[in-house]
């Protein structure tokens, strides 16, 4: 009976606990990936938000509201390379957890196939004897 037991358990691992785990812990990595580049974005979006507060409240005359437009519009250029760069950076990350995430499901398919095959053919064998 501890034979059974002991190939039933090891049957449920392979075939769910073990591709849930890796899984699970692709997911957590994509989502660490993830926060962490959200996360750079929404501190370099504010640190330019409040350069350019700091920059208007400086404005005293005509020449330093000139100053103030040019940095304004040096703030939206980098800005917009920025947007672009974060856009890359989320989608690159993204695109690497669907792949890892289909590669994953896959061999789970497959293995799941193999065994299958594996205990039928078992089956069959045992039926003949």
């Amino acid at each position: 009976m501890t034979k059974a037991t002991d190939k039933t358990t090891q049957q449920f691992e392979s075939a769910f606990v073990s591709p849930m785990r890796s899984y699970t812990l692709t997911a957590l990595d994509y989502y660490d990936q993830l926060f962490s580049a959200q996360m750079d974005a929404f501190r370099a979006y504010s640190d330019m938000a409040i350069s350019q507060a700091r920059t208007w409240l400086d404005v005293k005359d005509a020449d330093s509201f000139k100053k103030a437009m040019e940095s304004q519009q040096k703030t939206a250029s980098d800005f917009m390379e920025r947007v672009k760069g974060d856009t890359e950076k989320v989608t690159s990350i993204s695109k690497s957890f669907a792949e890892d995430s289909q590669q994953q499901a896959e061999e789970t398919t497959k293995n799941a196939v193999d065994k299958a095959e594996e205990n039928t053919k078992s089956a069959v064998s045992k039926a003949k004897q």
